[in-house]
């Protein structure tokens, strides 16, 4: 396991390297200027002469190929630079965001998963019943669903016809102060729509795979030794058919993120979405380029999380391959 955790690791480095590279080449060929970004209204009076030494203190007028080592040099020795639209350390701004993104999308996690594990079961457990079908058919309309849609149809129902939960944001209005009750209740519906927005996959995968468990010979063995239902369908159903979906969880991560920024900005929550947003159309370079290579580690962690799940579970599975 520790070997195959450690040629992940050595192959994700060149990975990572151009995924850097392709982010500062996507970014010089953006029409959007960093430095009128950056100068903000200021830059509507100012002299060509002083936005050109604008250009040279920013380091914008130097090469891609220059630019992007420079950045790399420096990010190895734990300087990320300085974002031109936060105006403040690369490191700071991840910081400050990321565990909120972090505790949205291990939220809506847990809710996929564990939603999509009892739906799929119960489903499974008379194929083609009402149950099924009627799960099944909503599973299908959810994947069709954009995050952005989910969310705007739950802030409607739930925020403004109802009135039950908060809108959006991390704390009430006007309140000065961060606690955990308010942080639970802004929390609720963004993990909800995040969740139930990657719920249909781990329903489908799991729904299908304890379909086919059930008809394997251990499982019909069980039952004719006389097991009770229910231990068949958890103790032996349930474990052989959560390995396809095990496989999922990497699949899963890019989607997401993705999902994610969606929903943090519909929501107003504080994570990285807006941080996002912002160092993309003001090509903000330090920033995009961390920010791309923390997607990227994430997707490539979620991947290994996968393969290491996999071969726990199923002990015919050897790490070595």
């Amino acid at each position: 396991m520790a070997r195959m955790a450690g040629r992940r690791t050595l192959s994700a480095a060149p990975v990572l390297l151009a995924v850097t590279f392709g982010v500062f080449a996507i970014a010089a060929m953006s029409p959007f200027d960093p430095v009128k970004a950056y100068a903000g209204t200021a830059g509507l009076t100012a002299s060509q002469a002083e936005l050109d030494q604008l250009r040279t203190n920013l380091g914008v007028d130097q090469p891609l190929v220059a630019r992007w080592w420079d950045w790399l040099t420096s990010a190895l020795t734990g300087d990320l630079g300085t974002s031109t639209v936060m105006r403040q350390p690369v490191a700071d701004v991840i910081a400050e965001r990321v565990g909120w993104s972090a505790l949205l999308a291990a939220c809506a996690f847990t809710v996929a998963v564990l939603a999509g594990t009892a739906l799929g079961v119960l489903a499974a457990r008379r194929t083609g019943g009402p149950l099924d079908r009627a799960v099944s058919a909503l599973a299908y309309t959810l994947e069709a669903a954009p995050a952005f849609w989910l969310a705007l149809l739950a802030i409607w129902f739930f925020s403004v016809r109802l009135g039950a939960l908060p809108s959006g944001g991390l704390t009430d209005a006007g309140s000065d102060t961060v606690t955990f009750a308010q942080v639970a209740s802004h929390l609720v519906l963004p993990a909800l729509v995040l969740g139930v927005s990657q719920l249909p996959w781990f329903f489908l995968y799991v729904r299908q795979g304890v379909a086919d468990a059930l008809g394997e010979d251990p499982v019909r063995g069980a039952r004719a030794r006389g097991l009770a239902e229910r231990r068949v369908l958890l103790g032996h159903a349930l474990r052989s058919g959560m390995l396809p979906m095990l496989t999922l969880i990497g699949s899963r991560v890019p989607e997401l993120i993705t999902g994610a920024l969606l929903v943090e900005t519909v929501f107003s929550w504080p994570g990285i979405a807006a941080a996002t947003v912002q160092a993309a159309t003001s090509v903000d370079f330090p920033l995009l380029a961390a920010l791309t290579v923390l997607a990227t580690a994430a997707v490539l962690a979620g991947n290994l999380l996968s393969d290491l799940l996999y071969g726990l579970a199923d002990p015919r599975v050897g790490f070595d391959g």
